[in-house]
């Protein structure tokens, strides 16, 4: 028998082949590409300093919305006011004489020239309990945006009425809110104080000579309270 039916020969190795069997990488590998391939597309989150700002715009918007809100429902709530000069109130009378009458009549005119008002109301009102203690009490209603700086300017009508008025500071306005402030002048060389209020609805000055300013505002509030109200 020949050596070639003893069996196939076995074929030379091909030259470059290597001998070493292929090795595969125990960890898993994805068919589509590296994760190293898709690093470029990946999204940057944003900084600490952009997502502060973005909260702080955010914060200031909502506070914005929040001040146009209560100031719309302020608004809403004070314009519809109605003024009169109640014939009596905490121990005062409206003084019914001819130059009562007058008096009031010329506060109140002065007053509409410095303040857009649509109605006016005014009086002197004597102190049942003494005699020099008499109350000038004039005002108004209309929609007043600036309550604040309109009752500033009434102030000035005081002012170039009588000297100027001085030691203007905010006081308690009441219940019925607003704007109120008081203050000083000097009338025949006597000190007198001036307290006033004002809200989006009504405006009003009084004078009182001879009181101190606590008992002055005081009954300010209780004139407004019997003189004001909203509908």
């Amino acid at each position: 028998m020949s050596e070639q039916s003893a069996g196939k020969a076995e074929s030379p190795p091909v030259e470059g082949t290597p001998s070493q069997p292929i090795e595969v990488s125990e960890s898993p590998f994805g068919l589509t590409g590296s994760d190293e391939d898709d690093e470029g597309t990946e999204r940057t989150p944003p900084s600490r300093t952009r997502m502060i700002v973005l909260g702080s715009l955010l914060a200031i918007g909502l506070a914005g919305a929040a001040v146009l809100g209560y100031a719309a429902w302020q608004i809403s709530s004070q314009k519809d006011a109605t003024l009169i000069a109640p014939p009596r109130v905490a121990g005062l009378a409206v003084d019914e004489s001819e130059n009562g009458l007058q008096s009031a009549e010329y506060l109140t005119t002065a007053l509409s020239a410095e303040v857009d008002l649509q109605k006016t109301v005014g009086a002197v009102y004597t102190d049942t309990g003494t005699a020099d203690q008499n109350v000038l009490f004039f005002g108004g209603t209309a929609l007043i945006w600036t309550p604040e700086s309109d009752l500033d300017a009434a102030f000035e009508l005081v002012s170039d009425d009588q000297s100027a008025v001085t030691g203007l500071h905010e006081v308690d306005a009441g219940e019925l809110g607003g704007t109120m402030k008081c203050g000083s002048t000097t009338a025949d060389g006597s000190d007198m104080t001036v307290c006033g209020w004002a809200d989006h609805g009504s405006l009003a000055l009084a004078m009182f000579p001879n009181r101190p300013e606590a008992d002055s505002a005081a009954l300010l509030r209780e004139i407004r309270t019997a003189a004001q109200t909203r509908n």
